[in-house]
């Protein structure tokens, strides 16, 4: 699913609200809950989770990121905050804050619903910074180097045996800000094939123009 934040339109869809494998990309569940908790505190208390958010989403640190979950509360926590963002309860089933588990459960809506709230929620940047930034940085620094998303996608990724998954931001020219989640979900399939259709798809992102 590909939206612009700041646009009520979509730009491309396939299968938004159907149910995969998230892998990692599960960590942005957990980070943006995170934040929503401690944004609700103290400065200082969010001072001191900043580098925690960090490490979980670009280097994609699990023993943190099912840390953090059980710090704030667990799952029912993360279901209470999301549902502020716009995110339905009903659209992902969590079961740690790592996405080590196969049976978490998302829909790539339900990324693109969260990614967009917190673009405009009063920690955005601290999450955006945190998330891996294409050709420069944390899980994907060795990915599209030399291409147009170098430097101008920022995203979480997501690996596991037959899943693949890249759910973030994308700059786009004519549209400004593209919030996006790709999630593949084929068993058997080679992870170089999964991740090579993944980068494309989001560099077509970056190519498409405006029909007016």
């Amino acid at each position: 699913m590909i939206e612009p934040v700041s646009v009520p339109t979509t730009l491309y869809q396939y299968n938004p609200d159907a149910f995969f494998i998230p892998a990692s990309n599960i960590k942005l569940l957990t980070t943006a809950a995170a934040l929503r908790v401690v944004g609700d505190r103290t400065p200082q208390y969010l001072s001191a989770l900043e580098s925690w958010i960090t490490v979980i989403n670009r280097d994609s640190d699990n023993s943190l990121a099912d840390a953090l979950l059980r710090r704030i509360g667990g799952q029912s926590i993360v279901r209470q905050a999301l549902v502020s963002l716009g995110v339905n309860p009903d659209s992902y089933q969590q079961v740690d804050g790592s996405g080590l588990s196969r049976n978490n459960r998302a829909q790539p809506s339900a990324f693109v619903t969260l990614l967009k709230g917190m673009y405009t929620h009063s920690e955005s940047k601290l999450f955006y910074q945190s998330l891996p930034v294409a050709g420069v940085t944390g899980t994907l620094r060795n990915r599209f180097h030399n291409t147009l998303a170098e430097g101008r996608v920022h995203a979480k990724t997501g690996t596991l045996r037959g899943v693949r998954a890249l759910s973030g931001y994308v700059e786009n020219p004519n549209y400004g800000t593209i919030a996006f989640s790709i999630v593949i979900n084929q068993p058997g399939q080679s992870g170089q094939v999964m991740t090579q259709a993944i980068d494309q798809i989001v560099i077509q992102t970056i190519r498409v123009d405006r029909c007016d």
